[in-house]
């Protein structure tokens, strides 16, 4: 990976490409992977007909987030062309009517994407009411049904639910829960906002020594105890965070696998490329715990520096490929990489120091 090294933690170096993979995710239709629950034999619309917003980036999870990137990188700054074409496709995408059409679906198909292709729209939703581009911060209203939906389910999740899930993947808990706070933050959402930070504490607030070796499964491409960390994060004041920590992820042992990168061997398997995914998500969330572990009075920092050394490895192991030409990692790659990035950024000292 030597031509990696230049731009490594440059968002400068990435926009542009990146734009490109959401504009080819944005206006591919198929293949697409409709998770729709069939309830009749006319029940077989097309990916278009059920999802008139989110029909693309091979399923509707990945094609809100999708929308994401392409809203962050118009915010960011890329080439003139590509901001324009992206521009309108979000803009066309995004329009009331079909916003109003999305959130009657989750309406009607309440476990739906529960919650990681929530969480990712209500970060959207975010992401358009506080966008410095005023076409997006136009299309903030249109969000609104979207948002109220769920709002409600979630709060129906969260309230009817003894136990989180813990795989690395789509159903984890604490990740969905993290981005709908940090988004309901944003959005004004306080009693959102409660709701989950209160769900947060009733679900992961007694953890301790948690098993980072048992970390990672093969198609994982978010690290439990690492999402884990991150939510509570935002939870907790920074001194009660950082004595939680400690205690939860504290035990690890400096070679574990929850801090090394996990090697792909066939990039072809749409399962295992997850593991790409899984080295960009530790690399943003160990930053990120990190910041806080560095910056609480009187914390350890032995754990949050041991978190910022491992990030370069993480980072690097999935960079690439989240602008290769395989189609089962760029329908998604290039959003965890653009959100390591992001957070690298803020880095309490440089990622990588010891």
């Amino acid at each position: 990976m030597a031509d990696l090294a230049p731009r490594t933690f440059d968002r400068a170096g990435w926009a542009d490409d990146f734009a490109a993979v959401v504009l080819d995710n944005l206006s591919r239709r198929y293949p697409y992977d409709a998770h729709h629950e069939t309830r009749g034999d006319g029940d077989r619309a097309l990916p278009i007909e059920l999802h008139p917003a989110f029909h693309t980036s091979y399923d509707w999870h990945s094609c809100v987030h999708m929308h994401w990137l392409g809203a962050r990188l118009l915010a960011f700054g890329v080439e003139d062309e590509l901001a324009a074409r992206l521009e309108t496709l979000i803009s066309t995408n995004l329009s009331a009517e079909n916003l109003r059409d999305e959130a009657a679906y989750l309406g009607a198909h309440t476990s739906y994407e529960r919650p990681y292709g929530w969480a990712w729209a209500m970060r959207l939703a975010a992401e358009l009411a506080t966008s410095t581009v005023a076409a997006l911060r136009s299309l903030a209203p249109g969000m609104t049904p979207l948002v109220s939906t769920i709002e409600a389910l979630t709060t129906a999740w969260t309230g009817n639910v003894a136990e989180p899930v813990r795989h690395g993947v789509h159903s984890n808990s604490a990740y969905g829960l993290a981005m709908i706070i940090d988004s309901a933050r944003t959005l004004g959402l306080t009693e959102l906002e409660n709701t989950c930070t209160g769900a947060a504490r009733s679900w992961y607030l007694g953890d301790r020594d948690w098993p980072a070796d048992w970390e990672r499964s093969g198609q994982d491409f978010l690290s439990p105890g690492l999402a884990e960390a991150d939510l509570m994060r935002l939870v907790l004041p920074p001194a009660d965070f950082a004595q939680w920590c400690t205690g939860f992820l504290g035990g690890a042992r400096p070679d574990s696998p929850i801090f090394t990168p996990a090697g792909v061997v066939d990039e072809n398997d749409s399962h295992q490329v997850h593991l790409f995914g899984l080295n960009l998500y530790r690399a943003g969330a160990a930053t990120r715990i990190a910041e806080v572990l560095l910056a609480a009075p009187g914390a350890p920092s032995e754990l949050g520096r041991r978190l910022l050394a491992n990030v370069p490895p993480l980072l690097a192991a999935g960079l690439t490929a989240s602008v290769s030409d395989e189609y089962y990692s760029t329908h998604w790659l290039a959003t965890f990489a653009w959100d390591a990035l992001e957070s690298i950024e803020g880095a309490p000292e440089p990622v990588g120091s010891t």
